[in-house]
Protein backbone atom coordinates (compact mmCIF):
# COMPACT_ATOMS: atom_id res chain seq x y z
CA UNK A 1 0.00 0.00 0.00
CA UNK A 2 1.08 3.69 -0.92
CA UNK A 3 0.08 7.08 -0.17
CA UNK A 4 0.35 10.16 -2.08
CA UNK A 5 -0.50 13.97 -1.46
CA UNK A 6 -3.13 15.66 -3.31
CA UNK A 7 -1.52 19.31 -4.28
CA UNK A 8 -3.35 22.44 -4.21
CA UNK A 9 -3.67 21.85 -8.26
CA UNK A 10 -5.36 18.79 -7.58
CA UNK A 11 -2.54 16.83 -8.66
CA UNK A 12 -0.58 13.69 -7.65
CA UNK A 13 2.43 11.63 -7.95
CA UNK A 14 2.11 7.99 -8.36
CA UNK A 15 4.51 6.63 -6.08
CA UNK A 16 7.88 4.62 -7.98
CA UNK A 17 7.01 1.78 -6.79
CA UNK A 18 3.75 1.74 -8.13
CA UNK A 19 4.57 3.15 -11.85
CA UNK A 20 6.78 0.10 -11.89
CA UNK A 21 4.14 -2.46 -10.93
CA UNK A 22 1.94 -1.16 -13.13
CA UNK A 23 4.52 -0.35 -15.83
CA UNK A 24 3.80 3.44 -16.42
CA UNK A 25 6.12 5.22 -18.25
CA UNK A 26 6.22 9.65 -18.64
CA UNK A 27 3.46 10.91 -20.64
CA UNK A 28 0.86 7.91 -20.09
CA UNK A 29 -1.86 8.63 -19.44
CA UNK A 30 -4.88 6.20 -16.15
CA UNK A 31 -8.30 6.28 -15.30
CA UNK A 32 -9.62 6.09 -12.26
CA UNK A 33 -12.85 4.44 -12.01
CA UNK A 34 -14.91 5.00 -8.66
CA UNK A 35 -17.22 1.33 -7.92
CA UNK A 36 -20.76 1.85 -5.82
CA UNK A 37 -18.84 1.16 -2.60
CA UNK A 38 -16.46 3.57 -2.97
CA UNK A 39 -13.29 2.12 -3.65
CA UNK A 40 -11.43 3.83 -7.07
CA UNK A 41 -9.78 1.61 -9.54
CA UNK A 42 -6.95 3.43 -11.65
CA UNK A 43 -5.71 1.59 -14.56
CA UNK A 44 -3.08 2.36 -17.11
CA UNK A 45 -4.72 3.53 -20.16
CA UNK A 46 -2.31 2.42 -23.59
CA UNK A 47 -2.39 4.12 -26.45
CA UNK A 48 -3.46 2.34 -29.06
CA UNK A 49 -1.56 2.81 -32.73
CA UNK A 50 -4.87 4.53 -33.77
CA UNK A 51 -4.37 6.86 -30.97
CA UNK A 52 -0.74 7.54 -32.58
CA UNK A 53 -2.20 7.25 -36.15
CA UNK A 54 -4.61 10.06 -35.12
CA UNK A 55 -1.69 12.23 -34.04
CA UNK A 56 0.70 12.25 -36.73
CA UNK A 57 0.29 14.78 -39.26
CA UNK A 58 2.28 14.81 -42.59
CA UNK A 59 5.06 17.80 -43.09
CA UNK A 60 2.30 19.54 -45.82
CA UNK A 61 0.17 20.44 -42.64
CA UNK A 62 -2.78 18.52 -44.52
CA UNK A 63 -4.41 15.57 -42.40
CA UNK A 64 -4.80 12.17 -43.73
CA UNK A 65 -7.54 10.27 -42.88
CA UNK A 66 -6.42 6.83 -40.25
CA UNK A 67 -7.99 4.32 -42.95
CA UNK A 68 -5.43 5.47 -45.51
CA UNK A 69 -2.69 4.87 -43.39
CA UNK A 70 -2.66 1.40 -44.25
CA UNK A 71 -3.11 -0.52 -40.59
CA UNK A 72 -4.98 -3.26 -42.53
Amino acid sequence: MADAAVTSKGQITIPADIRRQMNLEPHDRVEFTVLPNGTTVMRAKKRSIMDLADSIKPRSGRSIPVNQLGFD
